[in-house]
C-alpha cells in the first residue's frame, strides 16, 4: 500500500514538472503582459513582503524587485548573511555552498550550486558579495552581489550561471525592525523552458525573503555576541 502511493505522488510530481498546466499559461501571459516598468507580482500584508518584475530592454529574463520589512536587528541579519554554509537552510534551492575567499572583511567569494527543475541540469554560480557599511551619513547596509563566470573553471554537467546579480538594502527601523529593498536579475545560463523560468523568477525571490524572516528568529544569530567583521548600529535615524 506504502508504495503504491509512492507511486502515485511520483507520477503526479513527473506530470506537474513535465508538461504545461493552467498555471504554466497564466506565467507565459503574466511574462507577455510585463513592460519595462515594475509590476507587482505578490503582496503579502500578513509577513509585509511584496514582490515585483519588469521585463528590461535587452535582457533575456525579467528583473525582480522586493521590498519587506521584518522583526530583527541589523546584527542578527548580518550575522545570517555571513553565514554562508547555512544558505542550504533557507536560500533557494541550493544543494552545495562554500566560501572560496574572503578578500576582507567586506569582500567575499561565494560558490553554489542550485537544484534546477525535474529534466534539467542543475546550475552553479561564483558571486562576488561586496558590503557597503553604514556611515556617519548612510543609516543602511548596502549588499551587492555579482555573478563571476570565471574564477572557477566549469564543472559538467552543471551549467554556469550567467547572472545572479542583486543589490539588497537593509536599513533599521524603530522598534527593532528592518526594511529590506532589493533588485536584481537571474540568467540561469543555457537553454531553459519559459515556464521553469517564469515560476523561478516568480517565486524564488519571495521564498527567499521568507527563509531570511525564519532564520532571523532563530537563537543562534538572535542571541549571538560574536564580533562581526565591521561595525553595525541599529539605531534608527
Amino acid at each position: 500500500m506504502r508504495s503504491l502511493a509512492f507511486s502515485a505522488i511520483s507520477l503526479c510530481l513527473l506530470l506537474l514538472c513535465t508538461t504545461p498546466s493552467y498555471a504554466d499559461d497564466e506565467l507565459s501571459e503574466f511574462q507577455s503582459k510585463l513592460t519595462n516598468e515594475w509590476t507587482l507580482v505578490k503582496n503579502d500584508r500578513l509577513r509585509n513582503i511584496k514582490t515585483y518584475a519588469k521585463q528590461e530592454d535587452g535582457r533575456r529574463f525579467r528583473s525582480f524587485k522586493v521590498e519587506a520589512t521584518m522583526n530583527s536587528t541589523m546584527e542578527t541579519i548580518a550575522r545570517v548573511l555571513l553565514d554562508f554554509e547555512s544558505y542550504k537552510k533557507w536560500w533557494w534551492e541550493v544543494r552545495d555552498v562554500r566560501l572560496i575567499r574572503k578578500d576582507s572583511p567586506t569582500e567575499y567569494f561565494v560558490y553554489m550550486v542550485h537544484r534546477a527543475p525535474y529534466g534539467l541540469p542543475d546550475r552553479d554560480v561564483i558571486l562576488h558579495v561586496v558590503i557597503e557599511p553604514q556611515s556617519k551619513t548612510q543609516k543602511f547596509i548596502s549588499l551587492k552581489v555579482r555573478a563571476n563566470t570565471e574564477l572557477l573553471p566549469l564543472k559538467p554537467p552543471l551549467i554556469r550561471m550567467e547572472a545572479e546579480d542583486m543589490v539588497v538594502k537593509f536599513t533599521p527601523l524603530p522598534e527593532n525592525r528592518l526594511l529590506i529593498e532589493a533588485q536584481g536579475y537571474v540568467d540561469p545560463g543555457g537553454r531553459v523552458p519559459a515556464w521553469a523560468n517564469n515560476f523561478i523568477q516568480r517565486s524564488a525571490p519571495y521564498s527567499i525573503l521568507l527563509g531570511l524572516q525564519r532564520m532571523a528568529q532563530l537563537d543562534e544569530y538572535r542571541e549571538s555576541h560574536t564580533a562581526l567583521p565591521f561595525p553595525i548600529d541599529s539605531t534608527p535615524e
